[in-house]
């Protein structure tokens, strides 16, 4: 049952909260444009785009974490998997197609990585769900992710492993991993539903139990949870190179700084806010004399801003929560990303596996003791 949403009594409110879904009035299928803004992000960084197409249940809810996130430059609402050609809301939400509500993300591979937008996907609904997603049933709300070629296939097959074996669960992860076939945009009133309607989104969220489970199992990455501090107690508290790559975004020297060499277990948070930003298990020697890393521990804790100094684009990685210069990412590193994370010793503070509980990181011990 699909009800369009609208103002309730409380008692209509209880009854309908248990059936509601993603709905809207209109049932034509549109073209989806690229805005102003996403042609901007197509031409900020190196032109070249890959796709990642992911389902996990109601697509406002999928749509909206990858928006904002730099090096994804669209993220759109549609339909995928199924064999019937340009489907409708109507149809697929009321089960008479074999399609999937879906998103399909169109991404830089030089500044975000498959494996990145992975890692996000799975916090984004119950992967355990058999059936449907949270009070939406049926198999058009059934998650899915959706590769495009035996890479994508190989780096999902591996996350779903690692994640199954984490122990995050009480269930097994019932996501299934799957051939990419077809994919058609949804209406364009679904399309960033939740800026349009945020009413009306954020009390679906909440209401279906979705913000509940993502509470629950994932640890809170935000300003709130990790506040930066004031210029002034930095200024006090930080070494001078520390203030000088931090603030300055300066650059340390290669092969003379804390954690190039280092090989013990543990995660580098941000040495302005304690956010953390990178684990020992991601960490390999690239011979640059600096810390590296193929990805961090969750993209959406980074800004990466076009990077024009010295004559060159390159892209720069700064601690979304600290404001503050890290380093830079190049397209030259290993698998499954192909990224090179070049980071500054100075910029970040090494948690040792020991002490993560004590400090407060206990949620991220599974990325290191699962490898």
């Amino acid at each position: 049952m699909h009800l369009s949403p609208k103002p309730y009594t409380m008692m209509l409110s209880l009854f309908l909260g248990l059936f509601m879904a993603c709905s809207s009035p209109s049932e034509q299928n549109s073209e989806i444009e690229l805005s102003p803004s996403d042609s901007e992000k197509m031409e900020a960084f190196s032109g070249k785009t890959e796709q990642a197409t992911f389902a996990g249940g109601c697509f406002w809810c999928v749509e909206a974490p990858f928006e904002d996130v730099d090096g994804v430059i669209t993220v759109i609402s549609g339909y995928a998997g199924g064999k019937e050609k340009n489907p409708t809301y109507g149809e697929v939400s009321s089960g008479k197609t074999s399609h999937r509500e879906s998103v399909q993300i169109t991404y830089d591979p030089e500044v975000i990585s498959y494996s990145e937008l992975v890692d996000i996907f799975w916090q984004t609904f119950d992967p355990t769900d058999v059936g449907g997603s949270f009070y939406d049933r049926g198999s058009q709300y059934e998650s899915a992710i959706f590769y495009m070629d035996s890479e994508q296939k190989k780096v999902a097959e591996e996350s779903k492993k690692r994640l199954d074996n984490s122990g995050r669960f009480d269930k097994p992860i019932a996501t299934p991993i799957i051939k990419f076939t077809t994919f058609y945009p949804a209406e364009e009133y679904h399309q960033d539903y939740y800026k349009k309607n945020p009413t009306d989104y954020y009390s679906y969220r909440k209401g279906s139990g979705r913000d509940d489970f993502i509470k629950k199992h994932w640890p809170e990455l935000s300003a709130k949870e990790y506040p930066a501090k004031s210029k002034s107690e930095l200024k006090s508290e930080l070494t001078e190179l520390q203030w000088e790559v931090t603030m300055e975004d300066a650059t340390e020297y290669a092969f003379q700084n804390e954690y190039n060499g280092n090989k013990e277990e543990g995660i580098y948070v941000c040495i302005v806010s304690g956010a953390p930003l990178f684990s020992s298990t991601d960490k390999y020697e690239s011979g640059s004399g600096w810390p590296s890393f193929t990805k961090p521990i969750d993209p959406r804790a980074l800004d990466k801003p076009v990077d024009n100094s010295l004559g060159m684009m390159r892209v720069e990685v700064r601690s979304k929560f600290g404001n503050s210069h890290l380093g830079h990412v190049f397209y030259d590193g290993p698998a499954p990303t192909g990224l090179r994370y070049c980071m500054n010793s100075a910029a970040m503070k090494f948690i040792p596996k020991s002490e993560m509980e004590e400090k407060g990181y206990g949620d991220y011990l599974w990325l290191i003791e699962d490898k």
